[in-house]
């Protein structure tokens, strides 16, 4: 792996717990201004001192993130879809390699949507970005989407997803938690992060999810609706960073929550 891409990496993941948390608020290329994302900036600017990068579009870097801000952003290149459509899986590459370097950013993402009817343009699309990635030094980061199927998350298909996608030569993957996470970390040769997903019932359970997913060889959160839709999102983000790169327990992380949230 050449220089600038264990650099770039370096930025996203801390080196002293090699371990991330990611804020994700891409959400609006195809949900347009779902709750708590209507004004981004508003949403983003109170959580950025506690996130170690930001996943998101180049309208919202350009618009609502300071460019004083020394977080890292892990640009979303993917999209031409909405909620509204007939098929979340028909993605495409939405900005050019060339506007994500003038963007400065740490990684560019992308989704996949293996055992779809566009399975083949997506995994395609993610080797012409890997090709550019390593020609100017950037990482990717392959999504394993699936679209409005959210019972396809087992094991052994997050499994064959992330593996595809390490084989195309991601570096580093994002997919969902399930019932023996452990077996598509030790198949995927490279980091696996984990998707927050829909807001859960309480905020207990996403500390449990992140505590499960790090206990089970997951190198970081790649979180977005369990943060920011939350009541108290700084508080939120505070206790999930506690249970990532602190190693704290989930009653820990919880009172950490209550504390900061005045409860």
């Amino acid at each position: 792996m050449q220089w600038g891409i264990k650099n770039r990496l370096a930025r996203i993941f801390n080196p002293e717990t090699g371990r991330t948390v990611m804020l994700a608020v891409d959400h609006g290329y195809f949900l347009g201004p779902t709750r708590k994302l209507e004004n981004p900036r508003e949403t983003i600017a109170p959580l950025i001192p506690y996130a170690d990068a930001l996943m998101l579009t180049r309208g919202v870097l350009r618009n609502c993130v300071d460019p004083e801000s020394r977080i890292p952003a892990v640009l979303r290149v993917s999209g031409g879809v909405s909620i509204v459509g007939p098929s979340l899986a028909d993605e495409g590459l939405t900005t050019s390699f060339e506007d994500a370097i003038r963007l400065n950013v740490s990684a560019v993402t992308m989704s996949i949507f293996v055992g779809t009817e566009h399975e083949r343009e997506t995994l395609l699309n993610l080797a012409e970005l890997v090709d550019q990635g390593e020609t100017y030094g950037i990482p990717v980061l392959a999504v394993t989407a699936v679209g409005k199927e959210l019972e396809k998350r087992d094991a052994r298909f997050l499994s064959l997803c992330c593996r595809i996608a390490a084989e195309i030569g991601a570096h580093y993957v994002k997919t969902y938690y399930c019932e023996d996470f452990e077996k598509v970390v030790e198949s995927c040769p490279v980091p696996v992060v984990i998707a927050g997903g829909p807001q859960l019932d309480s905020f207990r359970d996403t500390l449990q999810l992140a505590h499960d997913a790090i206990a089970r060889g997951a190198r970081g959160v790649d979180m977005g609706r369990n943060i920011w839709q939350d009541e108290h999102p700084v508080a939120a983000i505070r206790s999930v960073r506690g249970v990532v790169q602190e190693n704290m327990p989930v009653d820990e992380a919880f009172e950490l929550y209550r504390s900061v949230a005045g409860r």
